[in-house]
């Protein structure tokens, strides 16, 4: 897993505002800093995957931010996006209420799996707009993996860790 900043002070404020407040405008010009960091630090994917939300929170959201910011850093680095293949086939408290790694890992294992072979000897990756423990982006990749991608990488705006 790769990050450029930190979860705190403007990105902290600025990742809150696209999650929780509904700007999705602010997809676009995070995408362009996930975008700078690329050209400086590559990394080896053949296509781009979001975390995915369960259709209960997306329901609710609205919209899956690492989706938007998925779509707008494909549109940089001209690669392709597939956002319906890895799904969140089980639903869970957000990561967010969890405090300890043991709970978020145990959160989210099994929650994914992916739905057919599209990325069978494909080099992923897997965006998301944060990380804090892992846990979410470690069993994407294991599903990934199990759906025949060949490897994974993370790529998170902002981390805690």
């Amino acid at each position: 897993m790769r990050s450029p900043f930190r979860f705190d002070g403007v990105m902290r404020q600025a990742i809150h505002q696209l999650k929780y407040r509904n700007l999705r405008a602010l997809a676009q010009p995070l995408a362009k800093l996930l975008n700078n960091y690329l050209g400086t630090n590559p990394m080896a994917g053949e296509v781009l995957v979001p975390v995915p939300l369960h259709h209960k929170r997306l329901r609710e959201r609205g919209y899956n931010q690492s989706s938007l910011l998925t779509k707008e850093l494909g549109k940089l680095i001209n690669l392709l996006v597939v956002d319906n293949c890895l799904i969140r086939q089980r639903h869970a408290p957000p990561q967010a209420r969890t405090s300890t790694v043991d709970e978020r890992r145990s959160n989210v294992a099994g929650a994914f799996t992916c739905r057919d072979r599209r990325l069978q000897d494909k080099q992923v990756l897997l965006i998301d707009d944060v990380s804090t423990s892992g846990a979410t982006l470690d069993a994407c990749a294991a599903a990934l993996k199990a759906g025949g991608a060949t490897s994974v990488w993370g790529l998170v705006l902002a981390r805690e860790i």
